[in-house]
């Protein structure tokens, strides 16, 4: 069906190429407009300083640049206001026919999304929304049975068998960009204006497309070795993507298809990088699914466990929190997590299994710290992560997993160069004294000028003792002894 003049809202989609809801909008309307709201039902709730709002608005700027390139005049209409408000409002504006979007499954958003889909259809607008944000989503890859999978393997399996050159094609959105009309209102605001403090993004997490792809380009030259260097946090082994994902500065087609292409010829990195992606369409068909597990274990019987609580829970949480457990690499991965918005996958293994697992506090509490602090923030990554190392969620080992966050500093931080980076008071000791200094010779210690409760905090728990708890805590849903990672 054609339009005469249509609206393209952009959300988690902020680029201008290979965008499936702009390609069908200008394929099949006469003229086209884009937006992007601003929604006070989110910003209101952040922090007045947020890394995110600040990427978000140089990725606007960049897509406000990146459709004027397409067609001259045009560009992006961005307004700043309850965007299921707004939405109506503009398309009774600019007088559309239809309002064109890309799925976003996020329990929030698939609400306000009815409630505009509602207001449009009583305005006699059509409400089109396409996938884009996965390669494969909601129900496409089932089980044999025609059920959704809840373990990682099996669908990674059917996810690869199914998997087609059709679906990592392209959008082409320049063969139809003379559609795109002249913008009503071009700008975007600064974070002034919309009330959020002054911000600046290191290069390595700014936003918009270019970047993105300048990224990617970087990564592509290392992707062979992703296998290798993935989970050492001192090394450049990640793609540093993960940003450019959640707020679609760049399409997961463009990025799949190269991880496929080379791990068909035999890229063992290509291939590890690759299951990544897939691990991500995992989290979010879980999600579509399963939408309890926002608030509720993914395996009901894990929320009968019993989460420390109390004071010496609410000093361990702030502890946690602010990189002062005792145990370097974990402090050294809040505080990076703290600093720059970011920290490396091994790390939030690693910390969240420290604050359930060593600790005993509730994995909600680790994951609603985690949504405020990453800049990358993804609901269905993070909780499908947190329930993850909290052993409530989809996982085929018949036990849950205990890192002991010594061992997994000796092994994926040797040097303890990522230790020295952010957990500067140990910097003097030698590295192999880093991971563990309460271990360390009170010599060594004093030599470096070290002294545990005044430079650097005394461990809050003891691993084994406190793997011990976690033992019996776990004990109402399984009692199998377990071996740490």
């Amino acid at each position: 069906m054609r339009h005469d003049k249509s609206l393209v809202w952009f959300r988690r989609d902020l680029r201008a190429e290979d965008h499936a809801a702009l390609y069908h909008a200008l394929k099949y309307s006469r003229q086209v407009v884009c937006v992007f709201v601003l929604d006070t039902e989110i910003l209101d709730a952040l922090p007045r300083r947020d890394r995110r709002v600040a990427f978000i608005l140089q990725s606007l700027e960049a897509l406000d640049h990146a459709l004027a390139a397409l067609q001259p005049g045009a560009g992006l209409v961005v307004r700043h206001g309850i965007a299921r408000d707004e939405i109506p409002r503009l398309a009774a504006e600019l007088g559309v026919d239809a309002v064109y979007c890309n799925h976003d499954d996020e329990p929030a958003a698939l609400a306000r999304d009815a409630q505009v889909s509602q207001a449009l259809a009583r305005q006699r607008r059509a409400f089109l929304s396409f996938k884009d944000h996965v390669i494969f989503e909601r129900s496409e890859v089932l089980t044999g049975q025609g059920k959704p999978y809840g373990v990682f393997t099996p669908y990674k399996n059917a996810w690869l068998r199914q998997l087609t050159p059709f679906f990592l094609s392209s959008y082409p959105v320049h063969r139809y960009a003379a559609a795109l009309a002249p913008c009503p209102a071009r700008g975007v605001p600064g974070l002034a204006s919309i009330g959020f403090e002054p911000l600046e993004l290191p290069p390595l997490l700014s936003g918009g497309s270019a970047r993105a792809e300048a990224l990617f380009q970087d990564f592509l030259g290392r992707m062979d070795r992703y296998d290798r260097q993935r989970d050492f946090p001192a090394f450049k082994g990640p793609s540093y993507l993960s940003v450019h994902l959640r707020f679609g500065t760049v399409s997961i087609r463009h990025l799949a298809r190269e991880a496929w292409t080379r791990a068909q010829a035999g890229d063992a990195g290509a291939g590890v990088w690759l299951s990544e992606l897939i691990w991500r369409d995992f989290y979010h068909q879980v999600l579509h699914h399963h939408p309890q597990v926002v608030t509720q274990a993914f395996r009901p019987e894990y929320d009968r466990i019993e989460w420390a609580s109390g004071p010496e829970a609410e000093a361990h949480f702030a502890a946690w929190c602010e990189g002062r457990t005792g145990y370097p690499l974990v402090d050294a991965a809040m505080r990076q997590l703290n600093e720059t918005g970011y920290m490396h996958n091994r790390l939030r293994m690693v910390t969240a299994s420290f604050l359930v697992k060593d600790l005993g506090i509730d994995w909600r509490r680790g994951e609603a710290y985690f949504a405020r602090q990453l800049l990358d923030f993804d609901l269905a990554a993070n909780n499908g992560g947190w329930q993850w190392a909290a052993s409530s969620g989809c996982d085929a080992q018949p036990y849950f997993r205990i890192f002991n966050p010594v061992s997994q500093s000796e092994k994926f931080d040797p040097e303890a160069r990522f230790i020295e980076r952010y957990v500067p008071e140990l910097a003097a000791l030698p590295p192999a004294l880093r991971h563990a200094p309460w271990e360390a010779p009170p010599l060594a210690l004093q030599a470096a000028g070290v002294v545990l409760g005044r430079d650097y905090p005394a461990p809050v728990v003891r691993h084994d003792e406190a793997r011990a708890t976690t033992l019996a805590r776990y004990a109402v849903v399984k009692s199998r002894a377990l071996p740490d990672a």
